[in-house]
This record gives C-alpha cells, structure tokens and sequence, in this order.
C-alpha cells in the first residue's frame, strides 16, 4: 500500500510518500510545495492543488492522510490554515483515495510516544524508521509523519 501524508500550510505545504507492507513501512518521497507570496489567496490555493496533484499522479497513493488544523493565536492564520487543508483534502479525494485525518498530538505520540515531542524529536524518529531518508524540510518531515501514523493506524484497525 502507498500512503500519502500532507502536512498543509498556505507557505509551504509538506508531502511525504511512504509504502507499507504488512508491519514494515519504507520510504518512498517527500517534499515541500511552496506558494508564491505575491499572488492572491486563490492562485496560491491553486498552487497547492497543482502540486499535490503532481505527486499523485507521480506515486499513485492508495490513501491519504492529512494532519488536523489546530487554533493559532491570530485567527487569520487558523483560517487560511483551513483553507490550504480543505485543498489538500480534496485533491486526495479527487483523486479517489480514502483520505483519514490526524491531530498533532496523535501524530506525536505515534512516532515519538509522547503528544508534546518536539520537531527534533519527529525528524530523529523518522531518521530510525526511514534509514537513510533526506528530508526536503520540517513540513515534508511533518507530512511522512503523517503517513507513517496512517501506516499504524491501518494496522491496529485489523
């Protein structure tokens, strides 16, 4: 099984692709999508949709993972948050994926054991269960994470 996990964000929207098969899961991509500051909200949202569209016709993911908005001081932020992850969540859906959807504690707690690990912390866990994976950056690290703590999930569900 391909899984594609995504780490949404207006800025830069972090993707990781991992294949599981049975217990064991391997690396297969991960990168960032980055928007262009300068365009309007719409043609940025575009950006993301193009570029998650790119990945999944490049890997061709059976399903997707998508992390939870959490609330940000400045609400503006948490919407446009919000924004970048209902594109996110329906191009994985477009594409005919069941698309599952984490909060950041879960996700901290199944690769690291404990909801409040720092960035750190994910990106050496990933460096354990992925040897020898680059990290395009924090939020690709952030989206494989994501697919990894989909990966587990699918399989305590058996």
């Amino acid at each position: 099984m391909i899984i594609l996990g995504v780490d949404p964000g207006l800025t830069c929207t972090g993707w990781g692709v991992i294949a599981k098969s049975g217990s064991r899961i391997s690396h297969v991509a991960n990168g960032q999508i980055r928007t262009d500051t300068s365009l309007s909200m719409a043609e940025r949202l575009v950006q993301i949709d193009s570029g998650l569209n790119a990945v999944i016709a490049a890997h061709h993911p059976d399903a997707g993972a998508v992390e939870e908005v959490f609330v940000n001081v400045n609400p503006q932020s948490t919407l446009k948050l919000g924004q970048a992850r209902g594109v996110a969540m329906v191009a994985l859906a477009r594409a005919g994926m069941p698309v599952a959807e984490y909060p950041t504690k879960v996700i901290k707690k199944a690769l690291v054991g404990t909801g409040g690990a720092a960035k750190n912390q994910i990106q050496a866990m990933l460096g354990v269960l992925l040897p020898g994976v680059k990290l395009a950056g924090e939020d690709a690290a952030d989206a494989l994470a994501v697919a990894i703590t989909h990966g587990n999930m699918l399989g305590s569900h058996r």
